[in-house]
């Protein structure tokens, strides 16, 4: 798991147990309300995150 998995991971955690505080969700349908969360934190980190630069090439290379 990378480190975008892990922070989404974290992320749709702690939505979910708001959620559940606020009567939100419950354990009956948390199965499939969690991985709709995952899915949308991690799609939201994927798609702001900075594209990587690229590599520079050497004095000769073209």
């Amino acid at each position: 798991m990378d480190k975008d998995q892990k922070e989404a991971l974290q992320v749709a955690k702690e939505l979910t147990a708001k959620l559940i505080e606020c009567r939100t969700v419950s354990a009956a349908n948390i199965g499939d309300v969690f991985p709709s969360i995952y899915r949308i934190v991690l799609n939201t980190i994927l798609e702001s995150a900075p594209a990587e630069p690229k590599a520079k090439t050497r004095g000769g290379d073209k």
